[in-house]
């Protein structure tokens, strides 16, 4: 099943403001955290870390 477009970039966007919103904490407590709000697993957490990064720097 493929996921539509949309909610994908409103998981992008949501899992780098809350990036932004929780700088104070350690980086693998937010990737965990963020794994058991959205459902998701670390690696596709960081995936979507290292994808906004890369637009930043473009």
């Amino acid at each position: 099943m493929r996921r539509s477009n949309v909610l994908l970039e409103k998981r992008r966007a949501f899992v780098l403001e809350y990036i932004q919103e929780n700088q104070e904490k350690q980086m693998k407590v937010i990737v965990s955290e963020l794994s058991e709000k959205l459902f998701v697993t670390e690696r596709t957490i960081y995936t979507i870390i290292n994808q906004g990064s890369q637009l930043k720097a473009s």
